[in-house]
């Protein structure tokens, strides 16, 4: 049985209350069979706070919805029969979901300034979820209060785990969703183990300035056929940054874009397009027949660069599902001949001869992109921390014996730590005598340790970048 409510409603909360419950069964009819309906949007986006509560990320949680697997009501397939919507508005529900998911996720330690006076105890984590969407979505997005209010307290009553929360839920949101300066509540901080090592790495001012850009949140980067016009694009407002990336920080259906159906374009944040760009100008005299060995390959951005700039790529990624997705987008942009994927666990595959051009991105604790994926902090774990290292070294060492003599092989990973960086590098290096850095220069970041790195400070007028570390090396000949 589920704990009791937390907070005692006042009378007036009472009696709105009781005033809601009449109305709701004047709607239903004498048996109160009928039940309102359910918004979709913040019924969806709690269930995705409720897996990233289970330990899995948004878009990971996201899939697994609308495969309808624990969303009663809310499923894509069948939206028009569950919701009285079409179909085709699944799409706009699902984005308003995500939005209010990643908003709740980014703001959720303001939520709780003003829920914890409110509150004699934690509730229980999928209560507090709902009460922190609820607040972050009338004073970070703006919804009314009453509708907010009144959504969320019917979503309590219609749901189980939930239900016998519903009283305080009303309560509690009647009060917190008052008017208030929301943004002169603290910004929300990195967690502790995070934030030590960059503080020791940088300095509490460029830490404060990170955790600014990660309240600020993400913008929308593309990457460009090397023959396309950017033209229809910055006409839609897109601006180019150094390196060639467009950007925009209005929403925008990427779909509908000028350019995509023709395979103009492919979505990658300006810091990520880097590296592949970096080890494109080292092989540049390499035949485009030499293909280029992509490891960790998936979600496939870096693949899209190298196709796109007329390399040969064999793409080798762990994941099946996510080559798929990289398949397609091949499809799209009229790169699938120039593309061989292979689904192989590195730590057993071998590619047919040594490759003269490697670009491996590792996984790592991906906290350089903890502004476009908010669910990090509530993920990782200080812990994770040396079992992730130690599959980099592995990886790593693998990579390297794939290396032909002379070959260059570019090292990137997108976390903010020097630990799965500049220190990383420097243990690889150390590790291989036979390997040598080379040097590294980019239109975006600084020249860190043995490479270069991006921060979601650094371009701040643009809209800032991800925490990246790229380096290039060669094995000697």
């Amino acid at each position: 049985m589920s704990a009791p409510p937390h907070t005692k409603p006042s009378s007036k909360a009472a009696a709105d209350t009781a005033q809601r419950r009449q109305s709701k069964t004047r709607e239903s009819g004498a048996d109160g069979k009928k039940a309102r309906t359910i918004d979709p949007a913040r019924r969806l986006a709690l269930a995705l706070l409720a897996e990233v509560t289970r330990g899995r990320p948004l878009d990971e949680a996201l899939e697994a919805e609308e495969a309808g697997l624990a969303v009663p009501g809310v499923r894509g397939a069948d939206l028009s029969d569950q919701t009285g919507k079409k179909p085709e508005a699944w799409a706009a529900i699902r984005a308003r979901a995500q939005r209010l998911a990643a908003e709740t996720l980014r703001q959720a330690q303001r939520a709780d300034c003003l829920l914890a006076p409110l509150l004699k105890r934690a509730p229980p984590e999928p209560v507090r979820f709902a009460l922190r969407l609820a607040v972050v979505e009338h004073h970070a997005l703006g919804a009314p209060a009453h509708a907010v209010v009144d959504s969320l307290v019917d979503i309590f009553a219609a749901d189980p785990v939930l239900k016998p929360f519903a009283g305080l839920a009303n309560a509690v949101l009647r009060r917190s969703l008052q008017p208030c300066d929301w943004q002169g509540l603290p910004v929300p901080k990195l967690p502790s183990w995070i934030r030590k090592r960059l503080r020791a790495a940088y300095s509490e001012k460029v830490v404060a300035a990170i955790e600014q850009a990660h309240l600020a949140g993400p913008a929308l980067d593309l990457s460009l056929k090397p023959e396309v016009d950017p033209g229809p694009l910055v006409a839609q407002g897109f601006v180019a940054l150094p390196g060639g990336s467009l950007r925009t920080r209005e929403p925008v259906q990427i779909s509908a874009l000028p350019g995509y159906a023709a395979g103009a374009f492919w979505v990658q944040e300006a810091a990520a397009a880097q590296p592949a760009r970096a080890l494109l100008e080292k092989i540049r005299a390499l035949p485009p027949s030499v293909p280029v060995l992509d490891l960790c390959a998936a979600p496939g951005g870096k693949t899209l660069q190298l196709a796109s700039a007329g390399r040969q790529v064999i793409a080798v990624d762990v994941s099946p599902k996510r080559l798929e997705r990289l398949r397609e987008n091949l499809v799209r942009l009229r790169l699938a001949e120039q593309v061989t994927c292979v689904a192989a666990d590195l730590r057993s595959w071998t590619p047919p001869e040594p490759a003269r051009a490697v670009l491996i991105d590792l996984p790592c604790t991906a906290t350089g992109t903890i502004r476009r994926h908010p669910e990090l902090p509530f993920l990782r774990r200080e812990k994770d921390l040396a079992r992730v290292r130690a599959l980099q070294d592995l990886l790593l060492d693998r990579a390297a014996s794939f290396l032909a003599v002379g070959g260059v092989m570019a090292v990137a990973t997108c976390s903010l730590l020097p630990d799965e960086g500049e220190e990383m590098v420097h243990a690889f290096l150390e590790r291989h005598p036979e390997l040598v850095p080379l040097p590294v220069t980019a239109p975006l970041g600084e020249a860190s340790g043995p490479g270069w790195r991006t921060r979601p400070d650094h371009l701040p007028e643009a809209g800032g970048l991800d925490g990246f570390f790229f380096a290039l090396v060669a094995r000697r000949a």
